[in-house]
């Protein structure tokens, strides 16, 4: 079973590139199963229900949400409604929207899990952690299980790695926009990398126009953060999972113009 995970779409060139890419790669039996962070998909902050289901037509199977979850309050609703929606598990039960989805292809059920890491992060959530022992213990009959890992700080991510090592295929991070060269199959047979990459503008910083970053940066000033025009590049990665194990056996960065 081959799993492309890809990172935060970012905007309309996170979702043109998604577009280009994606079909081609079900259809040539590349992969198997797409799933897609989409917290930034909408305008660069947030996720609306046009925009989901526009990638849901081009091919992606789930879509998993971070931070930027509630930038747009008119999803709510749509939130509660989308079996294949998950945002951070670790939010308050009364929080719109679900933490895991089950999905059926070719016969594998897989879960896909979204949890969202404390360290550096605006919202208060509950502990990742035992928010995952929590869902495995309430999964059935699933071997294959994704994480998404959402958190700014490595060490949580790392962390999260190694504490799930052998219980979920694999726990990918995201948020942080930059690709990292740390893709390993843990000892236990978790695939695990730090942070995917982004799908969007690298001419950018993480995706908005690098000028109104830099003169932030320089002034302290606020200004309007918007999506960089410049076109995207679609990153991630493949894992490849045995089925009837869970147990991840290749874990493939890709980054493709």
């Amino acid at each position: 079973m081959k799993i492309l995970f890809l990172g935060d779409i970012v905007g309309n060139p996170g979702r043109e590139a998604f577009a280009k890419h994606v079909p081609g790669m079900r259809q040539s039996g590349e992969v198997d199963v797409v799933i897609a962070n989409g917290e930034n998909a909408a305008g660069g902050s947030g996720i609306t229900e046009n925009v989901a289901r526009e990638l849901f037509s081009f091919g992606c199977d789930v879509i998993t949400l971070g931070d930027h979850v509630w930038d747009k309050r008119e999803v709510y609703p749509y939130l509660n409604a989308a079996a294949h929606v998950v945002r951070p598990a670790n939010f308050v039960s009364e929080a719109p929207g679900r933490g895991v989805c089950v999905i059926e292809v070719k016969g594998v059920r897989i879960a896909v899990v979204t949890l969202m890491g404390r360290t550096f992060m605006k919202y208060l959530v509950n502990c990742p952690f035992r928010a995952l022992d929590g869902i495995l213990a309430g999964l059935a009959e699933v071997n294959v299980v994704v994480v998404d890992m959402h958190a700014e700080a490595t060490s949580e991510k790392v962390a999260m790695g190694w504490y799930a090592d052998g219980r979920v295929s694999a726990v990918l991070g995201t948020h942080t926009h930059i690709q990292t060269a740390d893709e390993k199959i843990l000892p236990k047979g978790t695939a695990y990398i730090t942070d995917v990459g982004m799908t969007g503008p690298y001419d950018s910083v993480i995706g908005q126009i690098k000028e109104r970053i830099v003169e932030r940066y320089l002034t302290g000033l606020p200004n309007k953060f918007e999506v960089s025009p410049t076109p995207a590049t679609l990153c991630g990665v493949i894992v490849d999972v045995d089925p009837a194990t869970g147990r991840a056996q290749r874990i493939t960065r890709i980054q493709r113009d």
